[in-house]
């Protein structure tokens, strides 16, 4: 699938549905961005913009890109109604580089791909992040295929701690794990990785 046909099925998706992926925070998101001091938050493949609306409830200044101009209309809209800001923006993730900016905080929750355009977003988000800031990505785990609900049936689109630990070599590794997320389906096996850029500490 190339990114014209994903970004147009997304499109149908976001349209199609209200909160994709319901309003509040994921929960693992949650647990440990919550602990952090407000800064500057960039969620990559934001979606309808619920982590990074949340974080900017907490005071953090947050850029927030997707692939699909139709999610993205709708993060803006729900952030107004909740009297937040987020600069949100339609971009290709495939494609995206930073260019000099430089975040404390780097989020990426759900975004699996195929091993090339994990990589290539992989390697963004590190450029991405700022001198101590850190990375939190929430995945489902390849486990998942066997123990959990929900998420990708492609086994090349979930991810393991070998991936993570290999994709972010050059950070501080602070968590990389198995999570269980209670869902009314059942449970699913999430993979939680939190690193820092600078030395471990």
């Amino acid at each position: 699938m190339d990114n014209a046909e994903a970004r147009e099925r997304w499109d149908g998706r976001y349209t199609a549905k209200g909160h994709l992926w319901g309003a509040e925070p994921n929960i693992f998101v949650a647990e440990i961005c919550g602990a952090f001091e407000p800064g500057t938050a960039l969620d990559l493949g934001c979606g309808q913009g619920r982590n990074a609306i949340w974080l900017a409830s907490l005071g953090h200044t947050v850029t927030g890109l997707d692939l699909s101009p139709v999610a993205i209309a709708q993060a803006r809209d729900i952030a107004a109604e909740r009297g937040v800001h987020v600069e949100f923006e339609a971009v290709d993730l495939m494609s995206w580089d930073p260019a000099g900016r430089t975040w404390d905080l780097v989020v990426l929750a759900y975004l699996q791909l195929p091993p090339d355009a994990r990589r290539r977003v992989h390697a963004a988000a590190m450029k991405a992040l700022a001198p101590d800031g850190r990375l939190v990505i929430v995945a489902h785990h390849l486990a998942n295929l066997e123990r959990g609900v929900g998420g990708p049936q492609a086994p090349d689109r979930l991810f393991t701690e070998r991936q993570l630990a290999e994709d972010f070599a050059g950070l501080a590794v602070e968590r990389n794990e198995e999570a269980l997320r209670h869902t009314d389906q059942g449970d699913a096996v999430d993979l939680v990785f939190v690193a820092r850029n600078g030395e471990a500490g």
